[in-house]
C-alpha cells in the first residue's frame, strides 16, 4: 500500500481535524502518500480529491468542524453511486481509506468493503457517543462541555427568577450527552431515550424538589427522550401540574467550537491507529479506545450492537438530585 485516502462524513464533530491531521502525519511518517477526499461520499463519487502533506494540516488541531467538509449523498445510497466511488478510488491509486464519522458513515464504508473490496477502517467521529466498540467517540467531550457551559449560565437565571428550565441537548437515539451534562450540571431531572419518563413523573420530581426548599430546577432533556422534545415536555408538565417552565434548545451549538484536550488526544490516537491498522491489513473495522487500549471492532458489530448508557451514573444522578 503506497497511497491512502481520508474523509469525514455525516455530522461534524469537534476533533475531526485532529484525526485528519494524525492520519496525514502518521501516513507520511510511514512513507505513504495521503489523499483528502472532500465532502464525504459525495466527494468520492465526484472525484474531489486533494493531496495532503504534513504542512497542509498545520494549525488544524484546534479547529472545530472539518477541513475536508462533509455532505449527505443520496447517490451513494445506490449501487451505481457506490460503484462509481470505488472506481474513482482505484483510478486515484488509493489502496486504503480512513473513514471518520458515525453510524451512517460506517454503514456506507461497510457497503464499499462488501461490494467492492475497498480496504477501509473507521474512526468514531460523532458527538453522540453511541458507537459500540469504543468508550468515547471523537467530539463527545467537547459537546458535553459546550452544553455544560450553557447550562451553568441558565442555572444562574433559573436561580435568580426561581424558575424551572427545560434544556434540550442533542441525542435523538442516545442519552449520553444528556446524562453526562445532567450530572455535571446538577440537573434535578434527566430525560433519556433509554429510560422514557412521563410528564407526570417529571412534575413529581420538580414538586418534590420544591418541597425540600429548592427554588429552581433544571430538567435536561435528550432530544429523543420525550416525543416532541423539551417544548412538548414543558407543555405537558404544565398541563398536568400547573408548573410553568422556560425552554432552551441548545441545538447545533454543541457540534461547533474548538475541541477539548481530551478530544484532541483521542482523535490523534485513533487517527494514527487507523493508519497502523490499514498497513497491518485490516479492513471493515472500526478503531476505538476501550479501557485506554486500542480495539478493532467489525463495522457490522459497531453499528448493530447497542451501546447502553452507564446505569450506575444514571442512578447516581437521581441520588445527587435530592
Amino acid at each position: 500500500m503506497k497511497r491512502i485516502g481520508v474523509f469525514t462524513s455525516g455530522g461534524d464533530a469537534p476533533g475531526m481535524n485532529a484525526a485528519i491531521r494524525a492520519v496525514v502525519r502518521t501516513g507520511t511518517a510511514q512513507g505513504l502518500e495521503v489523499v483528502g477526499i472532500r465532502r464525504g461520499y459525495q466527494g468520492m463519487i465526484d472525484g474531489d480529491f486533494i493531496e495532503l502533506g504534513p504542512r497542509d494540516v498545520a494549525n488544524t488541531l484546534q479547529r472545530g468542524g472539518t477541513v475536508l467538509l462533509t455532505a449527505r449523498s443520496k447517490e451513494f445510497m445506490t449501487p451505481e453511486g457506490r460503484a462509481k466511488a470505488a472506481q474513482n478510488l482505484r483510478d486515484a491509486g488509493i489502496g486504503g481509506v480512513v473513514c471518520i464519522g458515525g453510524d451512517g458513515s460506517y454503514r456506507g464504508a461497510l457497503k464499499l468493503v462488501e461490494e467492492h473490496h475497498i480496504p477501509i477502517v473507521g474512526a468514531p467521529g460523532t458527538i453522540d457517543n453511541d458507537l459500540y466498540g469504543t468508550d468515547y467517540t471523537i467530539g463527545f467531550d467537547t459537546a458535553v462541555n459546550t452544553a455544560l457551559d450553557a447550562i451553568d449560565r441558565i442555572r444562574d437565571t433559573a436561580a435568580s427568577h426561581e424558575r424551572v428550565f427545560f434544556i434540550e441537548v442533542m441525542g435523538r437515539h442516545a442519552g449520553f450527552i444528556a446524562l453526562e451534562v445532567g450530572i455535571a450540571g446538577g440537573a434535578e431531572v434527566i430525560v433519556l431515550p433509554e429510560d422514557p419518563t412521563s410528564a407526570h413523573a417529571c412534575a413529581q420530581v420538580i414538586e418534590a424538589s420544591a418541597s425540600k426548599g429548592k427554588k429552581s430546577s433544571i430538567v435536561v432533556v435528550a432530544e429523543g427522550g420525550y416525543e416532541g422534545g423539551a417544548e412538548a415536555l414543558a407543555r405537558d408538565v404544565k398541563l398536568c401540574s400547573g408548573i410553568e417552565g422556560r425552554v432552551t434548545v441548545l441545538g447545533h451549538i454543541q457540534r461547533g467550537g474548538s475541541p477539548t484536550a481530551i478530544d484532541r488526544v483521542l482523535a490523534s490516537r485513533l487517527g494514527a491507529a487507523c493508519v497502523d491498522a490499514l498497513l497491518a491489513g485490516a479492513s471493515g473495522v472500526a478503531i476505538g479506545e476501550v479501557n485506554d487500549e486500542i480495539r478493532l471492532t467489525p463495522f457490522k458489530e459497531a453499528v448493530e450492537k447497542r451501546k447502553d448508557i452507564n446505569r450506575r451514573k444514571y442512578e447516581l444522578a437521581k441520588t445527587l438530585a435530592l
